[in-house]
């Protein structure tokens, strides 16, 4: 099993709309071949940060992710709503 989990700051304003954008890219992640689990999980201090969790079968189905429409859909969309770059 290939697990990553990715670090993502938020402005405070685009919390929401990161939300709602992540949402929709795990759930088309959750449908990919070789994905395990895919989680947006929020931070109960500070509503700002998340963390996604990722398990895929193999290296390589999580490589795959990173090629699908909805993650590239999902980098763009969420690139301008980051505090700091994410952190994988």
């Amino acid at each position: 099993m290939h697990v990553t989990l990715v670090h993502v700051w938020v402005k405070s304003e685009q919390i929401e709309a990161f939300v709602a954008a992540s949402q929709a890219n795990a759930a088309a992640s959750q449908q990919e071949p070789g994905n395990h689990r895919f989680d947006l999980l929020q931070d109960a201090e500070d509503p700002a940060k998340f963390i996604l969790y990722e398990a895929y079968a193999s290296a390589e189905a999580a490589a795959a992710h990173k090629q699908t429409p909805h993650y590239l859909t999902w980098r763009e969309t969420v690139a301008p709503m980051m505090a700091q770059p994410r952190q994988g």
